[in-house]
């Protein structure tokens, strides 16, 4: 079983930045995509940010040009830097991995940490 750790989240002021890091205990260069997604209440889960093994990124509409996903095949890290942070940011955000394989792509969560951003 994959495990996806994540650390970082937490309270912020609007305007303010917050960095999130998601590790595998392992090499994640077996993944095709890595990338975060966030789920607010009573919202579905919608997709953030996602890098492929190549370091090709793709970002949601609402975070372009303020957030930034990165990995680190080295490190076995994908991150996530979020600046410019809004209200509507608050949710909670989810490490994701895909892992292709024969039949098609099996996907790995990590638990999830709370990011809220208020005044």
């Amino acid at each position: 079983q994959v495990q996806l750790v994540e650390s970082g989240g937490g309270w912020v002021q609007p305007g303010g930045s917050l960095s999130l890091s998601c590790a595998v205990p392992g090499s994640i260069t077996a993944f095709r995509v890595m990338g975060w997604y966030r789920q607010a209440p009573g919202k579905q889960r919608e997709s953030v940010a996602t890098v492929t093994r190549g370091g090709v990124t793709d970002y949601g509409d609402s975070v372009k040009g303020r957030f930034f996903n990165s990995r680190d095949n080295a490190l076995n890290t994908c991150d996530l830097q979020m600046n410019s942070l809004k209200p509507e940011d608050t949710a909670g955000y989810f490490c994701y991995a895909g892992l292709s394989t024969g039949s098609g792509t099996r996907n790995y969560w990590g638990q999830g940490t709370q990011v809220t951003v208020s005044s």
